[in-house]
């Protein structure tokens, strides 16, 4: 089985709101297997649109622990958190 990637695009404009969510956000990672591979550091966008603040890789199992830890409880609470706080892009690519 292939792994899965998150690429998210995270710009935080409120960073006491967007520490709830970094607070919550790991016991989803955790329960479906997830490891950073990137995360916050130095970042161009060399094509497309401005540079993010932030730009996080993460990397799953598979597509389908990435899908579901996305739509998991424990990371919707952690997103209800992050409201307001951060404009976000986050994309699921299926490895090879």
């Amino acid at each position: 089985m292939a792994k899965a990637y998150w690429i998210a695009n995270v710009t935080v404009t409120d960073p006491d709101n967007y520490a709830a969510y970094q607070s919550l956000a790991p016991e989803a990672f955790r329960a479906y297997g997830a490891r950073f591979i990137a995360r916050g550091g130095r970042n161009d966008a060399l094509e497309g649109r401005q540079t993010p603040q932030r730009t996080v890789v993460i990397e799953f199992p598979s597509y389908q622990h990435a899908y579901h830890c996305y739509h998991s409880e424990a990371y919707r609470q952690a997103r209800n958190a992050r409201l307001n706080a951060a404009e976000v892009d986050i994309v699921i690519v299926e490895g090879l």
